[in-house]
C-alpha cells in the first residue's frame, strides 16, 4: 500500500502543486479514501500471499505432518482457513459495497477539483423511454444552462402512436420542472388528429436533468443499492449501455468469493514440505494470483465491450479458478 500511495503521488504531485492543493485535503480526503478503495481492489492477493506464507511455513517445521500423523485429516486442517475465509468475505462485500463508495465519491471530488479538471455539460441525440410507452428525444443538452435544443414527447399505445409534443426549446425551470416553448402537440384518434400549438408549456416529465448523463464515472460513488435501483430506473427509460454499470454490480457479489477460492488453493499447494521452501511456493502463489487479476481484468473488458454477458464475464475467472483450487486441493497433503 505504501507503494501504491508512492507510486500515485509521483505521478499526480505536479498537478496538485499547480493547482495548489492544501496539504490537509491531500491527505484527509485524498489518500485517506485512496487506501481503502486499492486495499479492497488488491484484497484477494493479499489473502493467497498471507495463507501461502503462513501454511508454508507450517510445512517447512513439519507441523504439518505432525498433525496429520496424529490423525488430522486434511478437510479438518482447513477449517479454521475457511471459517477467516468467510469473515473475510463478508468484510470485503460490506467493505466494497457501503463504505468505499463514499470515500470514493470525496477522493473523485478532490480529482475534479485539483487534478482533472475536465467535465462534459453537454450532450447530443438523447432518446429515453421516461414511462413504459412513451419516448423522450432532445437534439441537444447543455447541463449548466439546464436548456436543450429540439424536444419531442412522444406517447404510445402498444405500437400506435397517441400523441407527439415537439417544440423548439425545453428548460429546466427554478421549481424543478421541465418547461417547453414554441410547441405543437399532435393527438391521434383513429383516423383524427387534433393540432395544438402554443408559446410556452409546463410538462410533467419524471426526470432529472443529471439523468441524462450516464457516465461510468459515477458508478464507483454509488453504494449496492444506489447502484441496483440507478440501473433498473435507466434500463425503463430505455438506455441500452449499461454495461459498465451492471458489471461493477455482479462484481461486487462475485469478488469476495475469491477469498474461499484463493484460501482452498493456497492451503493445498503450500501445505507439502518441498525442496525451496516457502519462497518457491510465494513464487507459485505470486503468479497464479497475477493469473487470476489478469483474467478479471479481461474478462471486464470483454463484459463492457459486449461480448460477454456481464453476469457470466464476472462469474467466470472464479468458476474457471474453483476448478484449479478443486484440483490442487485433491492433490493436496491427505
Amino acid at each position: 500500500m505504501a507503494i501504491t500511495v508512492l507510486f500515485d503521488l509521483t505521478e499526480k504531485l505536479d498537478k496538485m502543486m499547480d493547482n495548489n492543493a492544501p496539504l490537509d485535503k491531500i491527505i484527509f480526503k485524498y489518500y485517506l479514501n485512496l487506501l481503502p478503495f486499492y486495499f479492497n481492489m488488491f484484497n484477494s492477493l493479499f489473502v493467497f500471499i498471507s495463507v501461502i506464507f503462513f501454511t508454508s511455513k507450517l510445512a517447512g517445521n513439519s507441523e504439518i505432518i505432525a498433525m496429520q500423523s496424529c490423525g488430522m485429516s486434511f478437510n479438518r486442517l482447513l477449517r479454521p482457513y475457511l471459517f477467516c475465509a468467510t469473515i473475510i468475505a463478508i468484510f470485503c462485500f460490506i467493505f466494497g459495497s457501503y463504505i468505499i463508495p463514499p470515500a470514493n465519491k470525496v477522493r473523485l471530488e478532490f480529482e475534479n477539483e485539483y487534478i482533472k479538471k475536465i467535465k462534459f455539460t453537454d450532450k447530443d441525440n438523447i432518446q429515453l423511454e421516461i414511462k413504459k410507452g412513451t419516448i423522450l428525444y432532445i437534439q441537444n443538452f447543455d447541463l449548466n444552462q439546464k436548456r436543450g435544443r429540439n424536444f419531442s414527447l412522444e406517447k404510445y399505445d402498444g405500437k400506435t402512436l397517441t400523441s407527439r409534443l415537439i417544440a423548439t426549446t425545453v428548460r429546466w425551470d427554478t421549481l424543478d420542472r421541465w418547461h417547453v416553448e414554441n410547441y405543437t402537440i399532435r393527438e391521434f384518434k383513429g383516423k383524427e388528429e387534433i393540432l395544438t400549438q402554443g408559446q410556452h408549456l409546463d410538462t410533467l416529465i419524471n426526470l432529472e436533468p443529471t439523468d441524462l448523463f450516464i457516465s461510468t464515472k459515477e458508478i464507483p460513488q454509488m453504494n449496492n443499492t444506489e447502484l441496483c435501483a440507478y440501473i433498473d430506473r435507466q434500463r425503463n427509460r430505455g438506455v441500452g449501455n449499461l454495461t459498465a454499470f451492471e458489471d461493477e454490480y455482479y462484481k461486487r457479489f462475485a469478488t469476495p468469493f475469491a477469498a474461499f477460492i484463493l484460501t482452498i488453493m493456497g492451503a493445498s499447494l503450500s501445505a507439502k514440505k518441498v525442496r525451496g521452501g516457502t519462497g518457491a511456493n510465494l513464487g507459485i502463489g505470486i503468479i497464479l494470483s497475477a493469473v487470476y487479476i489478469l483474467f478479471q481484468t479481461f474478462s471486464s473488458s470483454f463484459s463492457v465491450n459486449g461480448s460477454l454477458h456481464p453476469l457470466i464475464a464476472v462469474w467466470l475467472p472464479n468458476f474457471v479458478f474453483a476448478i484449479v483450487a478443486y484440483i490442487i486441493y485433491r492433490k493436496g497433503p491427505k
